[in-house]
């Protein structure tokens, strides 16, 4: 009768199955929508904090655009951050749905075991216990076939423990899975928020580079300050070019004295390839163009290429980084010499990759699309120098 009742316990455990432990809980709709609008209202107030700190900067579109792109670049590196842990989260996800997986499985063949079990037992009853031993023709075989149904009873403890060890593993995944499921959630809207607040910061951007185009229209200072600094741009990498020269004539004439060959390469000997991969399409084409932002060169010395805010930038060609740096024209931008007089600029980035001195490796990223400097809209702005002088990408590179 003892056994019985076990036999009862262990059909009732098993024939319970999934019911023994919680299943995925549903997520709330309701909390979720209240969570996700504090979220959005949180990154907003921020947002409207960081223009009301910025209002006294109004007119004095440098100052105004450099600061406004600092807390952009800010954002940036968050939304950067936020992508990293979504994967790592999603990669946790995976990981742990395998698991789950595979604990259901075990757990499928276990409760097929067990029901047959017990099916047998319940059909056999107590009475095949009693005649095994009964058959015993001799003490010694007594004390076997006793010793032997111990086991078997022994077993049927083992598999049932195994069984309920599987269920709560199964529980704990599911609980697991459901957790990383609502971190992934509030990763997702954390950076729907950011990029809400990119979107009111670029909207206040735009306003003011409005505001400097009607102004550009009277004459007034502000595009006095942007050919300033477009002209002081020109001049730092007139410079640099110039020091790099300097650098490959006395390297020349040094190998040359010792009677080395000095190999230098033209533009010809390099094979560039395509700075943008995540983008192909060209928004603005080298040489004479309408402006998009009165007071914007008409002469464009390069070729833009429209992409997302965050996407690689890469080097077109291995070379040493020589430029790395913001400026109210450029924004954020990195300049590679590739040798030879041959240089790559890269402009608007929304966050740098490399200092002065790196050297890169073509194709290796070195920068991320933004919208810094002077522009409206994210894009990377891609040239290349040949001694001094811009040339037309579009003839060396294809998206």
């Amino acid at each position: 009768m003892k056994k019985k009742k076990w036999f009862m316990i262990a059909l009732t455990v098993v024939c319970s199955g999934l019911m023994m432990f919680p299943s995925f809980a549903t997520k709330n709709n309701l909390a979720d929508a209240k969570k996700k609008k504090t979220a959005i209202e949180q990154e907003m107030k921020r947002a409207k904090d960081t223009l009301a700190k910025l209002e006294a900067l109004k007119g004095d579109a440098v100052a105004y655009v450099k600061k406004l792109d600092a807390s952009l670049e800010t954002l940036s590196e968050e939304l950067s951050q936020l992508s990293t842990d979504i994967e790592a989260k999603e990669e946790q996800i995976t990981i742990t749905t395998a698991e789950l997986q595979e604990a259901e499985s075990t757990e499928a063949v276990q409760y097929e075991a067990m029901k047959l079990r017990i099916k047998y037992m319940y059909e056999k009853g107590d009475s095949s216990y009693v005649d095994l031993l009964l058959q015993a023709r001799s003490l010694s075989e007594l004390l076997n076939k006793a010793e032997y149904i111990g086991k078997i009873s022994e077993y049927d403890r083992e598999k049932l423990d195994e069984y309920t060890v599987t269920k709560a593993q199964i529980a704990e995944a599911k609980a697991t899975l459901e957790t990383e499921h609502a971190e992934l959630l509030d990763l997702q809207e954390q950076t729907e928020a950011k990029h809400a607040s990119v979107e009111e910061l670029m909207v206040a951007k735009q306003a003011e580079i409005k505001a400097v185009e009607g102004k550009i229209d009277a004459a007034k200072d502000e595009v006095t300050d942007y050919q300033k600094d477009l002209k002081a741009q020109e001049n730092s990498i007139k410079a640099i070019e110039a020091e790099m020269k300097r650098q490959e004539e006395a390297a020349k004439k040094k190998a040359e004295a010792s009677g080395q060959t000095y190999k230098t390469q033209s533009i010809g000997d390099i094979k560039f390839i395509w700075p943008c991969p995540s983008s192909g399409r060209i928004t603005s084409k080298f040489g004479a163009r309408t402006s998009p932002t009165k007071g914007a060169s008409s002469n464009h010395q390069g070729i833009d290429i429209g992409a997302p805010t965050g996407n690689n930038i890469v080097a077109a060609a291995g070379g040493t980084v020589v430029v790395s740096t913001y400026s109210y024209s450029a924004g954020n931008y990195v300049m590679l010499n590739h040798g030879g007089g041959v240089y790559t600029v890269y402009m608007h980035a929304s966050k740098l990759l490399c200092k002065v001195g790196d050297t890169v490796k073509q194709g290796q990223v070195i920068a991320k699309v933004g919208s810094t400097g002077y522009s409206t809209g994210p894009h990377l702005h891609f040239g290349i120098r040949v001694n001094g002088t811009y040339v037309n990408p579009s003839k060396y590179v294809s998206p």
